[in-house]
């Protein structure tokens, strides 16, 4: 979609992603596997989740998962013994986790926590939690709340053994560093004005994205009221910050480094994520003629260091593309085709400057289960759902989770006819936009894939000629039919 202007705690999500979550500790026992003689196995120690146990030895997590026939990739648990698919070597010697000091008492809640992060601390569970400190809303805790601790042990992270051979792992670039408190899926929305906070709370939101332009010269204390606006109210805040393709253009990496400074800047007031340009495949956001995902992931690169040498908290999330399959028409030097745009930022090694993929999803007409019977004839992957999804996970081989930084339905239901170029979309009534965002929260919620999905949008009025009311989840009138169905696929 086009920049979004004027200016675009926390749920806690039980099902973890196997990227960012480590192990759990368990009161049951998890079904014991059975390795063939010379079989290699692994014994999951605190800390440890399945992407990094693949890596470890040179294997993928999916292959883990089928050989231990895990239903859930997303759930393992300490103490585990996890088969390791490919030849017999050897793992390195086994260690034995050395059981730390007694658990403090109590614990004073920081910026970035939620019960499940304290959770996973001090070896405890959310229910715990709840029931020691007397909690109503588990959802609902604050910096500076002291909560009681139940009973449990830290585990200190196992020594290794001296002269122990370590397995080579690939190499994937610098491990993001994710904003504290992150790692299940969660639910946001991109806001205009910021008017429905309780509709959004009811929607099962727990993150707002605001998008901001970057010009040469722009101070960016100037942004430090949206950031703060949406802490008091309870969300974490995801910035889109788009620069301004006439001065790349001209400046190249010098505009780059200054891109990057400002989002430097950006970082230290604290936001909990930023999302680096935006649909940069088009000319309408990127230079003419340059448009190229190798130059993208050179400024990329510049935009990571700065923002985690300014604040490592701050979840960077890529640029997404713009879904199209336009570049045949117009041609390459005015818009690349989002896939094979993604895979040249895949290629350029853009998994090691993000700790998201950024995906745009805006132009469905059917439900998100469907993979085919769009009738628009064509069956572009940019049609569905799970054509975005896999194309943009494929691209990176599973290396990084996505994030939604834009998904939504438009509807022209009580608005009017759409304007030209939205036709499209012209039968989708408001009651089908409910019902598909619904269940594309329930399928990213669930899919493992997905770290974050910002629906597009929640408030804003514009409807000619980009019709921004007509995705609106706040309708003429002030309901909000989406609200109850996404509340209903994060509970």
């Amino acid at each position: 979609m086009h920049v979004k202007l004027p200016l675009k705690w926390s749920i806690i999500a039980l099902l973890l992603v196997v990227f960012l979550v480590p192990a759990l500790v368990s009161p049951a026992s998890p079904s014991p596997v059975h390795a063939q003689q010379g079989q290699r196995t692994h014994v999951v120690q605190p800390g440890e989740n399945l992407y990094r146990i693949a890596l470890r030895y040179g294997t993928t997590w999916p292959a883990l998962a089928a050989a231990n026939g895990l239903v859930n990739p997303n759930l393992i648990f300490v103490g585990q013994t996890l088969i390791i698919p490919g030849g017999g070597t050897q793992p390195p010697p086994p260690v034995t986790p050395i059981p730390g000091p007694p658990i403090p008492n109590t614990y004073v809640v920081v910026r970035g926590d939620t019960l499940t992060s304290i959770a996973l601390r001090f070896g405890t569970t959310v229910n715990a939690l709840v029931q020691a400190n007397g909690i109503v809303n588990p959802n609902l805790i604050y910096v500076g709340q002291l909560l009681n601790i139940p009973g449990g042990t830290v585990v200190i992270p196992p020594t290794p053994v001296p002269g122990a051979t370590q397995v080579p792992q690939p190499t994937l670039g610098p491990v993001p560093t994710v904003a504290p408190g992150t790692g299940g899926f969660e639910l946001g929305g991109h806001v205009q004005s910021f008017a429905y906070p309780d509709l959004m709370r009811q929607a099962g939101m727990t993150w707002v994205k605001r998008q901001v332009r970057y010009n040469q010269g722009d101070d960016p204390s100037g942004q430090a009221g949206i950031v703060n606006q949406a802490h008091s109210q309870g969300f974490r805040i995801l910035l889109g910050v788009v620069g301004n393709a006439q001065q790349l253009g001209a400046g190249g990496d010098a505009y780059m480094d200054q891109y990057a400074a400002y989002l430097a800047g950006i970082a230290r007031l604290g936001p909990d994520a930023i999302e680096v340009w935006n649909e940069m495949n088009l000319d309408r956001e990127w230079p003419r003629g340059q448009i190229d995902p190798g130059m993208y992931t050179r400024m990329l690169a510049k935009a990571y260091s700065a923002i985690k040498g300014a604040n490592p908290s701050v979840m960077v999330i890529s640029g997404a593309p713009s879904p199209t399959g336009a570049e045949g028409a117009f041609g390459t030097d005015r818009v690349w085709n989002d896939d094979r745009y993604v895979r040249g930022m895949a290629a350029a090694g853009a998994a090691s400057y993000a700790d998201c993929i950024g995906v745009h999803y805006n132009e469905g007409i059917i439900s998100p289960d469907q993979t085919s019977g769009d009738p628009r004839g064509d069956n572009y992957f940019t049609r569905y759902y799970w054509g975005m999804v896999n194309t943009y996970w494929n691209a990176f081989g599973g290396a990084r989770p996505l994030c939604f930084t834009e998904l939504g339905y438009v509807s022209p239901e009580g608005l009017g006819n759409l304007p030209a170029g939205f036709e499209w979309g012209a039968g989708t009534s408001v009651a089908e936009q409910a019902e598909w965002l619904g269940r594309a929260a329930a399928l990213s919620r669930t899919n493992g894939k997905l770290r974050l999905m910002i629906v597009w949008n929640v408030d804003f009025t514009e409807y000619a000629p980009d019709p921004q009311a007509g995705y609106a989840i706040v309708r003429p009138g002030g309901g909000c039919p989406a609200c109850a169905t996404l509340g209903a696929a994060m509970r």
